[in-house]
């Protein structure tokens, strides 16, 4: 089975917010421990607070085209184009766009007409484009969804914050699971454990992740880690899908571990 970790970050300096590693977790640190834990691929989302981030991606991407590709960012809160788009796809392994409507200012562009031209753009493109957002901003990506359909949608961890646990972690899920209706909408189950209140095998997790299978299936969502912020290894966040859902097997478990999102993303 190819395991494929649906999102990591890649970055140079030491300014990581606390909740991540705060050293620089380098593209060689990352595959030593991914071969430890036998993840094949990963799909990197250049931090935002490392400004040299995009160019260590490309970096990374084409010394390591088999395993290691890029979902890139801009800032959301500034005038933007198409031009500005289309430089970021020219980079080595750039395959879609991760957008982090965590600010404000972000929010509020997401909310107005602000970024039409980026929807039709990746309209056209049938571009892959991860949302990062906050339960409040779900339904408006489900308008977005809508309206662009071909727009490739991702919405990240699970729409979860880093600082939440369950059961309060689990309030929006109800929202999220409504948006499975729309076929251009994914999930990405990354960064579960961070979620549970419990130690492995994360058994309050497994209830959630079974209604989120039932609703977008194995082609719709999306295993990965977010490994830099998790407590548990990597190895670990791997067993918590392979080895203690008995539900997820087969040809799902192969699907939600990696197929799926290489697909997803048009990763050959």
């Amino acid at each position: 089975m190819r395991i494929v970790d649906a999102q990591i970050h890649l970055w140079t300096n030491d300014k990581a917010p606390p909740h991540h590693a705060r050293v620089p977790y380098t593209y060689e640190r990352a595959l030593a421990e991914m071969d430890e834990a036998g993840v094949a691929a990963a799909i990197n989302c250049p931090p935002i607070w490392d400004p040299a981030a995009m160019d260590y991606a490309a970096v990374a991407a084409a010394a390591h085209p088999k395993r290691l590709a890029t979902l890139g960012w801009f800032a959301v809160d500034v005038p933007g184009d198409e031009a500005l788009v289309e430089q970021l796809l020219t980079k080595p392994g750039m395959l879609g766009l991760r957008l982090l409507f965590a600010t404000p200012t972000a929010a509020q562009a997401l909310l107005s007409d602000r970024l039409d031209w980026l929807w039709s753009f990746a309209q056209r493109r049938e571009l892959p484009v991860a949302f990062g957002v906050l339960p409040m901003l779900i339904e408006r990506v489900g308008a977005i969804a809508a309206n662009y359909p071909r727009v490739r949608v991702m919405v990240d961890h699970l729409a979860v914050s880093p600082f939440e646990k369950l059961p309060a972690a689990a309030a929006h899920f109800d929202t999220l699971l409504a948006l499975a209706r729309r076929p251009n909408v994914t999930i990405k189950a990354t960064g579960v454990p961070s979620m549970s209140a419990q130690a492995l095998p994360f058994a309050d997790t497994h209830q959630h992740l079974r209604r989120f299978f039932d609703a977008y299936g194995a082609a719709r969502m999306f295993w990965g880690t977010d490994i830099t912020r998790m407590q548990p290894s990597w190895r670990q966040c791997v067993q918590l899908f392979t080895e203690e859902l008995p539900w997820l097997k087969g040809r799902d478990l192969e699907l939600v571990m990696g197929d799926a999102v290489a697909q997803w993303v048009n990763w050959r």
